[in-house]
């Protein structure tokens, strides 16, 4: 959520990046009901001073047993008004309120302009341990290769659940549950990450303070009768674990990460690859979120990356880090980047991993704030998130590099010690 102030005095901007964004919120029904606000709080003002004035003197009058019946019927008018432009103005607040729950967050000023995905900027990127290298000929797509090793039976998780709904079943759900437990030690014993274990189903303020609802009601899972939410990512859950609080300046930056699994309905994707994992209704993530002062939380989000990177490369998958355009940045962030898996069998980049700085926009939506020092006013913090990462692309990549020309698909070797096997063959 952006400062009310903050779009009164740069209101083009504001309409400029939500175009940008594809979003058309109505900036100028905005500006006339804040204008209106303005007007209301200082009329009630004037009257209430106005009342505590003639107060004073209807109490003079009445001590002096003097009449001061006039003054009682005016102020009895005055009252009414002011109740009247209190209803008023709790109503126009409200009409805000709902109008910034779908203004998008400002992209920073290192944010390229672009229309789409086609404007996004690769930073980096990074060869992988290729263990068959040089033998192109037989590979076989991650799908194939699940289905022909027994280790991911997507046809009876279709009938259990519909499509987009993967089992995993012997080795393939031990290497799942490896990906997970590794990912989440390497967070926690080499960046410095606390572990927490969240719901999976989260109320609608939670949802709200995330930025998913309203905007993107559509895309979630709901539990109508409870009214909960399936969480889209552990980010939900985690963020909103700060809601309503005010941290001390001393425990910045805090830092959690957490495995959940992820529920999207996934409403527009028709026409798009779903295919084996490419595109799922329900799969499996670590998410790192981080809670920092404003003036250290870039210096964060670069570091950010650099944790989701680590895991890649400890797993000689090659990767390209790639800064995303203000046409292909999401609601929520001030800034993005991605990391992108590269797939043999496809022959594209895949994203893994999205790290994002929200500036103070979830936290305005979460009242999440922190105090300096003692007796100081409180101020709204920095969240940041990104995948740590997100494992059924890490899946294809992993199948697709690691396979051999017998069909055989190699364990790398620090997830060995997790898995309890070298090879699925």
């Amino acid at each position: 959520m952006l400062d009310t102030k903050f779009i009164r005095e740069n209101h083009d901007r504001v309409l400029h990046n939500s175009h940008a964004k594809h979003t058309q919120p109505d900036i100028s029904g905005f500006l006339r009901l804040d204008e209106r606000r303005r007007a209301i709080i200082q009329q009630a003002q004037d009257l209430k001073a106005k009342r505590n004035t003639v107060s004073e003197e209807i109490a003079r009058l009445k001590k002096a047993k003097e009449n001061a019946d006039a003054l009682i019927a005016e102020m009895k008018t005055v009252s009414d008004t002011i109740k009247h432009l209190d209803d008023e103005l709790r109503g126009v607040e409200e009409q805000m309120e709902h109008i910034t729950l779908f203004i998008p967050n400002v992209t920073h000023e290192s944010v390229p302009h672009g229309k789409d995905a086609s404007g996004n900027i690769e930073v980096r990127r990074k060869d992988g341990v290729n263990p068959c290298e040089g033998e192109r000929g037989f590979r076989k797509d991650h799908a194939t290769l699940a289905k022909e090793l027994g280790i991911v039976d997507f046809e009876r998780g279709a009938k259990i659940s519909g499509s987009g709904f993967p089992l995993y079943t012997g080795k393939g759900a031990r290497l799942e549950r490896a990906l997970l437990n590794f990912m989440l030690d390497q967070h926690t014993g080499n960046n410095g990450y606390t572990e927490v274990f969240v719901p999976f189903l989260v109320n609608e303020a939670s949802m709200r303070g995330t930025g998913q609802l309203p905007k993107f009601a559509e895309d979630m899972y709901t539990c109508a009768a409870d009214d909960l939410y399936l969480i889209p990512t552990a980010e939900v859950p985690i963020t909103n674990i700060y809601r309503d609080e005010i941290l001390p300046a001393s425990e910045l930056t805090k830092k959690h990460c957490g495995y959940s699994a992820c529920f999207r309905r996934e409403a527009g994707s028709y026409g798009k690859d779903t295919r084996g994992f490419l595109r799922l209704h329900q799969f499996n993530k670590i998410e790192m979120v981080k809670f920092a002062k404003p003036d250290e939380s870039y210096a964060e989000l670069e570091s950010l990356v650099n944790d989701a990177e680590g895991i890649l490369q400890v797993l000689g998958i090659p990767y390209r880090v790639i800064l995303l355009c203000d046409g292909d940045t999401g609601f929520s962030s001030a800034k993005t980047y991605d990391l992108e898996v590269w797939s043999p069998a496809e022959q594209k980049w895949l994203e893994v991993s999205s790290c994002s700085n929200f500036e103070d926009f979830q936290a305005r939506r979460a009242n999440i704030r922190y105090r300096t020092e003692q007796g100081a006013k409180p101020e709204f913090l920095h969240t940041l998130n990104g995948s740590g990462l997100a494992t059924p692309r890490l899946m294809v990549a992993l199948l697709e590099h690691y396979q051999t020309e017998d069909g055989t698909i190699r364990i790398p070797a620090p997830l060995q010690p997790y898995c309890g096997f070298e090879q699925i063959g």
